[in-house]
């Protein structure tokens, strides 16, 4: 997939129809995470889910994203306290219920092995997937994706980027997505560092936005000389990273870790392309309010 490769209007920005919205571990806050049932969802309502990848004791690739089975199964035996995975053969995992710490409408739902879903890929261009590596054996899962016929339809996510080039080794025609954390100092001293091999083997880049104001754990220190934007990245490095990625031919994703609907108008104006988000139904609500209004009044050139 090729990317528009000039600084932002709404001429040159990706169309409306090119717009990719990520469901953040499946559909985010509409279900509960990295279920077969998650992914349906998605894909119905034009998403493309994200699936975090680990391997069972007995070799199965599935979809679960912590490194143990505590916040998502509800009256956890004693046994498996503080056990993940990587711990547990498929048989033992495929007995856990994984949805209804999330509320009734998803008791009984079950953890499924990633052959399954790709099975329900194969034939149907319009499902897409990311694929987020936590632990997994990249050839067997190239040997999956290829065996189903999707390797297309596939978008490997990780924070590593030595590991989008062993999967563009395994399968060239797919995607890769980079995603980088941290405040502008430490997303210049990274950007330096993929720059250096023209960004070799990533196709996408996704940088995570948070608001100046949060309590996430993982939010980074607020950068020195913040501007009025809502979020912890100032608006001219947003802009100056998007314009970078566009001469590349890449995709500028945001991870938006906020509730604001806001935040995904004032992110398209910064030159974003795509989101990754846990509010899939204002994401997509808020992207279609922003073409059909900068259509009718289009934005002074900058």
């Amino acid at each position: 997939m090729s990317h528009p490769a000039a600084s932002w209007n709404l001429v040159d920005h990706i169309p409306p129809d090119e717009v990719i919205v990520q469901g953040h571990r499946g559909v985010g806050e509409l279900a509960e995470e990295n279920t077969i049932e998650a992914f349906e969802l998605a894909w119905s309502m034009q998403l493309w889910p994200e699936a975090d990848l680990r391997m069972t004791r007995d070799g199965v690739i599935v979809p679960f994203h912590d490194h143990n089975f505590n916040r998502v199964v509800q009256d956890l035996p004693a046994a498996l306290r503080d056990k993940g995975v990587e711990d547990v053969t498929f048989a033992e995992l495929s007995r856990l219920d994984v949805g209804s710490w999330r509320g009734e409408h998803c008791r009984g739902h079950h953890v499924v092995p990633m052959q399954s879903i790709f099975e329900r890929m194969r034939g149907r261009p319009d499902r897409h997937l990311y694929m987020d590596v936590k632990r997994v054996d990249f050839a067997r899962l190239a040997e999956e994706v290829r065996g189903n016929g999707v390797e297309r339809q596939v978008v490997l996510a990780s924070c590593e980027v030595a590991h989008l080039r062993t999967w563009k080794s395994l399968a060239p025609e797919g995607e890769t997505l980079l995603w980088v954390h941290g405040n502008e100092a430490e997303i210049r001293r990274d950007l330096a560092r993929y720059r250096q091999d023209n960004f070799s083997g990533i196709t996408q880049l996704q940088l995570h936005i948070y608001p100046k104001v949060t309590d996430d754990g993982w939010a980074p220190p607020t950068d020195p000389s913040p501007d009025d934007n809502p979020f912890r990245l100032r608006s001219d490095f947003l802009r100056e990273v998007g314009d970078e990625l566009r001469t590349h031919g890449l995709l500028y994703q945001a991870y938006v870790v906020t509730a604001d609907a806001a935040a995904y108008a004032r992110l398209m104006d910064l030159g974003l392309m795509s989101f990754a988000t846990d509010h899939p139904v204002d994401a997509w609500r808020e992207i279609r309010r922003y073409y059909e209004q900068r259509r009718a009044a289009p934005v002074a050139p900058r």
